[in-house]
């Protein structure tokens, strides 16, 4: 009878946490960074990829090698500061997509202030926005949904507030 209690650690192995380390190739924390050859030119360049998305969010012009021909190889401090920055470009883009889709305006309506804000839904087929009233307590007084055109600004914040909120037209 054989003992099979001893196998190796690679029978083990999480085959979900893949890790490449290659001259040109590097995969690893949720991210692929690949070398690439730059059509604009003869040189080359990085592509930050990251896991599950199907578009480069950084690419970059990468470092010739010695021979002045060949890319340099990808190593572990070029990979961690090559995820850093793709990380904080995405985490930027995101930030700003947020701001874009999500606004609040304060309006007073003379006995207390109300904050209204305009959320959009960017769907591909109908796109529209919801535009809500919150009082001092962040309770909900009114929510309507509105045209992801339409523009929430002191005025209108107010002029919805004041028609006791009814839909903008």
């Amino acid at each position: 009878m054989t003992d099979h209690s001893a196998a190796s650690p690679e029978e083990f192995a999480d085959t979900d946490d893949h890790k490449t380390q290659e001259p040109r190739l590097w995969q690893d924390d949720g991210w692929t960074a690949r070398i690439i050859k730059n059509d604009d030119d003869d040189g080359w360049a990085v592509a930050m990829i990251k896991d599950g998305e199907p578009e480069p969010a950084l690419v970059g012009p990468w470092t010739m090698g010695r021979d002045k021909k060949n890319p340099k190889p990808l190593d572990a401090s070029a990979f961690i500061t090559l995820v850093k920055t793709a990380s904080e470009f995405v985490r930027r883009h995101e930030q700003q997509l947020h701001a874009m889709l999500h606004k609040t305006i304060a309006v007073s309506d003379g006995a207390a202030t109300v904050n209204v804000t305009l959320d959009i839904v960017p769907d591909d087929d109908f796109p529209y926005a919801l535009l809500t009233a919150h009082d001092e307590d962040r309770e909900q007084l009114a929510q309507v949904r509105v045209a992801a055109s339409f523009k929430l600004s002191p005025s209108s914040a107010s002029a919805w507030v004041d028609s006791g909120f009814r839909k903008p037209a």
